[in-house]
């Protein structure tokens, strides 16, 4: 069977055949090679200062977390969190929640990148074995990163226990710890 491809580069209209696989059942299984992989790229270590809460609503419960800074470490991503950006919470009567956190980062390179991580989920994280699982987007200027604006991401999230993220006085901050991964 033969498919036809239309696509529009350059302001041009191109028309090309492509040979497909044999049409299989909808909703079959697919094969092993066709479920999408994820690549781990980096983790961060976020500080937040105490929740602001605004309270009850007609909505749910609202509240937001500032963003004091903090680090990125892996294979593909090395630098900081920018200090300034915003963990902004809902909880909806039932336990059900949306997260819409909102801040930038640097890279060891200087390059600055813009991050808004959302979820939307139903109880506690840890609670019966459930995750919390966000996706997250980025805005990389054009060059090294622009990776990260084209592809396609799933996060995770936990507290950090570490004790490494500590004030001025040594005293223990408040953290997570965001994992990021590529879908391929």
């Amino acid at each position: 069977m033969k498919v036809l491809l239309i696509t529009v580069a350059g302001g041009c209209l191109a028309i090309q055949a492509l040979a497909q696989q044999p049409a299989t059942a909808l909703g079959s299984m697919p094969t092993q090679e066709q479920f999408p992989k994820v690549e781990f790229v980096f983790e961060e270590r976020v500080t937040l200062a105490p929740a602001v809460v605004q309270g009850e609503t007609a909505l749910g419960h609202r509240q937001y977390i500032p963003i004091t800074g903090g680090t990125i470490a892996g294979p593909r991503l090395n630098g900081r969190v920018i200090p300034g950006g915003w963990d902004y919470q809902l909880r909806y009567e039932g336990g059900c929640g949306t997260l819409s956190a909102d801040y930038f980062l640097e890279s060891d390179d200087g390059t600055i990148i813009h991050i808004l991580n959302e979820s939307f989920s139903c109880g506690l994280p840890g609670q019966g074995g459930q995750r919390s699982f966000f996706r997250p987007r980025f805005e990389a200027p054009e060059g090294a990163y622009d990776w990260l604006t084209r592809g396609t991401f799933v996060a995770t999230l936990e507290g950090d226990n570490s004790g490494v993220a500590t004030d001025e006085a040594g005293n223990p901050v408040p953290a997570i710890r965001i994992k990021f991964y590529q879908i391929k």
